[in-house]
């Protein structure tokens, strides 16, 4: 396969189906050509969840295909990747994810709120951050402030049933056997972090400090608030103290706060993201779990001819 271009990757849930046809097809009508494809082992905890392919490709007109592999994607509930050659051979260092909405399956302040008694009005205030409606700081802010008086216990009850992403542990096994830091960048709070970190063996964390008065969250926060800027340059400084360029960096998240760290990465990936964030990601999973960051990494050879 030397003279492909890019690497189309197909995960599908199980109950999903596309047909190969449709993926050649696309190809070919922005002037491309399909050259081969494989099927993808998945972990076999998730042999029975999902089905992953890959296609070698050649195609001039990648911002055409990507466009109408979207499309495929939402109209057949599947996710489609469309990676270059360089994005495939790179040799990523470090892979750091959001927590809320990607890690986990819930926003951790829209969790407390509920226990204090404004979760509606959290959650609305969330949803417009998320959405880069409203300032990251002033939301937060706002929202903090409605937690004030909270028992602190709250929190650490809430990191004892905090419902995970499929694919979790699936991920970080295998990005750890690869090598790879993982770091969590989240505009959450240490505690579920710190959780997090130990289950799942990340190394390292970035994320919000409540402030704790007399057994009491006080809805204030310790500075710095860990916001859109603060991420992407966390993120830079992590690739700079393990040495190695932040294009070998892989980022994950869902929301509005992370596409600053998402555009420096060299693989920003939009996870079950807001329409904003899909829309400024070329790549993205919207179907799948959290194991399908693993298929977006090459493998050695994946681009050797069949004579090599």
């Amino acid at each position: 396969m030397n003279d492909a271009t890019h690497i189309i990757v197909l995960m599908m849930p199980a109950d999903a189906a596309l047909a190969f046809g449709e993926i050649n097809a696309a190809v070919m009508r922005c002037g491309g050509q399909t050259l081969g494809h494989e099927r993808v082992p998945v972990p076999v905890t998730l042999s029975s969840c999902r089905f992953v392919y890959k296609f070698w490709i050649r195609c001039a007109d990648a911002e055409s295909l990507s466009t109408r592999l979207r499309a495929l994607s939402d109209q057949n509930g599947v996710d489609l990747a469309l990676q270059t050659r360089h994005m495939r051979q790179c040799a990523y260092g470090a892979a750091v994810f959001d927590m809320d909405s990607t890690l986990i399956e819930c926003e951790v302040i829209d969790e407390l709120a509920a226990v204090a008694g404004v979760g509606v009005e959290v959650a609305e205030i969330t949803e417009q951050a998320m959405r880069g409606e409203v300032d990251f700081d002033e939301s937060f802010h706002r929202r903090l402030a409605l937690l004030s008086g909270l028992d602190a216990r709250a929190v650490a009850e809430l990191a004892d049933r905090i419902p995970i992403q499929e694919g979790l542990l699936e991920m970080t096994t295998t990005l750890k056997a690869q090598g790879l830091k993982l770091a969590i960048f989240s505009g959450g709070f240490v505690p579920i972090a710190r959780r997090l970190q130990a289950d799942y063996g990340f190394d390292e964390v970035v994320a919000n400090e409540l402030e704790i008065v007399a057994g009491k969250i006080t809805g204030r926060v310790i500075p710095p608030i860990v916001n859109r800027q603060y991420k992407a340059s966390a993120l830079q400084t992590l690739a700079d103290r393990l040495g190695f360029d932040v294009s070998q960096t892989i980022a994950v998240g869902d929301g509005a706060n992370d596409l600053d760290m998402m555009a420096l990465a060299g693989l920003g990936i939009a996870f079950h993201a807001k329409p904003a964030v899909r829309a400024a990601s070329p790549i993205e999973l919207t179907h799948t779990g959290l194991d399908g960051v693993c298929y977006l990494l090459g493998s050695k050879g994946e681009f050797a001819s069949d004579s090599d």
